[in-house]
């Protein structure tokens, strides 16, 4: 069964019949529907590559164990690469379709969302539609991508130079974990910052502690990211066991909901209908076509642009550091969202555990403090001072391309075409926690922190000699690009509004 050669057609078949199957590296891996529910990576990373070549993905996100123990068992036979490596499929879920179980417990294939009319014909764009059942499935011409000016040939060569780059890394030793010289500073800074809040608390300098116990929140998250990515012992169920601990004990915030939604970050990052990280209605649009209240495929409803998002959005150049300064309220929002109505077994009880336990702890700090005035302060200032990791995750996109190029488009194409990097002193470095160095991260993101400078070194070379761009700008810079897309969108939302009002009483076609 593992050596049956696949034809396209047959895969198009087999997707349109409800199987997950994803190509790696010449083989045809079917995903059962128990995994999909159970992968660690969360459901979606898996369906966005239905029908596609996952390699460049799948090698980057796994460690050497799963790859050689795991992958084989969803191995059910090979395809034939030819010079241009694989023709994509178009995955059913950027699409609109998706399998739902229904009242009578049988699984159908659902259409949910339908295409925007782009001056792209290339882009899809989903926007919500009444839910039709269909039994047989989205059809044949739903699975072919779109046309595209991007040759398959030169992707195929570029997701093989990345996977020769892949190599050369590893035998580097760059995925050897620096613990001492590495996560050593790291751990006597947490340690500084934690003993200085407690210490500043006991002497009844209440809003000091607050900002250094800001600032250790700030600073462990950059680990909380490292131990998401398995990159810090690269054993996934110590690195979870650790997350837990620093992210929802220690920070009150759900590490199993933050890798489900970076891990969709990661794989689509800024397309407009699936990249999480840039859906932000009603307070940001970094592009016009969130105009159109776009459906979102991760957060599974419609990201509508009504009054409250066409009036914030106006403003949203002067609010952006307002906004960013509460995300962490956004941040416990979307975790306990995300528990609630998550299944993940013990993991999902151990994060529910672990939060009950930093609201307790947190919750007895703010107890002590004597007033409720200077209590309020206390709170907010403990959870605005980590803010800036906010602003550090979203200039690395922000003023990147959101064009959706369709399943052609090869992982390294997509990363360095939508992320930038922050080029900042080397003594700084840490106040960035490995976010400054975005491009070499999204490629290969099980990359130790640590080691992401000596990589990046290769990543340029390799940018260089395929003709691809690697973005590196300074923070200042950089803010001043994302400042100048929310100007610019913002400026396009008058524009938008009258063409809309102007239809609407029926003057548009009356050339008034």
């Amino acid at each position: 069964m593992k050596d049956r050669l696949w034809t396209r057609e047959e895969v198009a078949q087999g997707v349109r019949a409800g199987q997950s199957l994803v190509i790696y590296n010449g083989q045809v891996l079917k995903i059962s529907d128990a995994w999909l529910a159970q992968h660690p990576g969360g459901k979606l990373a898996i369906l966005h590559f239905v029908g596609r070549d996952a390699t460049c993905e799948i090698d980057g996100f796994h460690s050497p164990q799963t790859l050689l123990g795991r992958l084989p068992h969803f191995v059910v036979g090979r395809v034939e690469y030819g010079a241009e490596g694989w023709t994509p499929l178009m995955p059913p879920l950027e699409t609109g379709w998706v399998r739902k179980e229904g009242k009578d417990g049988k699984v159908r294939w659902v259409n949910e969302a339908g295409h925007v009319d782009t001056h792209d014909e290339r882009e899809i764009l989903l926007v919500k539609k009444a839910d039709l059942v269909d039994p047989a499935g989205p059809p044949l011409s739903a699975l072919e991508p779109q046309p595209t000016t991007l040759l398959q040939k030169a992707q195929h060569s570029h997701a093989i130079a990345l996977r020769e780059l892949h190599e050369q890394i590893k035998s580097k030793g760059l995925y050897q974990c620096r613990y001492i010289t590495g996560y050593g500073p790291e751990v006597l800074r947490y340690t500084l910052f934690a003993a200085l809040a407690v210490w500043l608390y006991r002497r009844e300098w209440y809003l000091l502690s607050a900002v250094s116990l800001g600032i250790f929140w700030h600073q462990l998250t950059f680990t909380a990211h490292d131990l998401g990515h398995c990159g810090v012992t690269h054993d996934w169920t110590i690195d979870r066991v650790l997350g837990i601990f620093i992210a929802d004990f220690l920070g009150g915030l759900s590490i199993g909901w933050w890798v489900d939604n970076h891990n969709v970050h990661h794989l689509v990052t800024n397309h407009p209908t699936h990249d999480p990280d840039i859906q932000h209605i009603p307070f940001f649009a970094i592009t016009p076509q969130f105009f159109n209240s776009l459906w979102s495929t991760y957060y599974n409803r419609v990201m509508e642009f009504d009054a409250p998002s066409r009036f914030l959005i106006r403003f949203q150049p002067y609010l952006y550091y307002v906004i960013l300064s509460l995300a962490r309220f956004n941040l416990y929002a979307n975790s306990y969202v995300f528990l609630a109505k998550g299944d993940r077994g013990k993991w999902r009880t151990a994060e529910f555990v672990c939060i009950a336990l930093f609201w307790t702890w947190f919750g007895l700090v703010l107890s002590g403090v004597p007033d409720w005035r200077t209590r309020l302060a206390f709170f907010m200032i403990s959870q605005i001072v980590p803010s800036p990791v906010h602003v550090q995750i979203v200039q690395s996109h922000f003023a990147r391309s959101t064009v959706d190029m369709g399943p052609w488009e090869s992982f390294p194409d997509r990363q360095l075409r939508t992320t930038t990097d922050i080029s900042c002193p080397d003594a700084l470095a840490w106040m960035h926690g490995g976010l400054q160095l975005q491009v070499t991260h999204h490629l290969f993101p099980r990359l130790p922190r640590h080691n992401l400078k000596a990589a990046s070194a290769l990543v340029k070379e390799y940018a260089k000699e395929n003709g691809l761009e690697y973005a590196e700008f300074g923070l200042f810079e950089t803010n001043g690009q994302v400042l100048g897309v929310l100007r610019d969108v913002a400026n396009q939302v008058e524009v938008f509004c009258k063409i809309a009002k102007a239809e609407a009483e029926g003057n548009l076609s009356q050339g008034n």
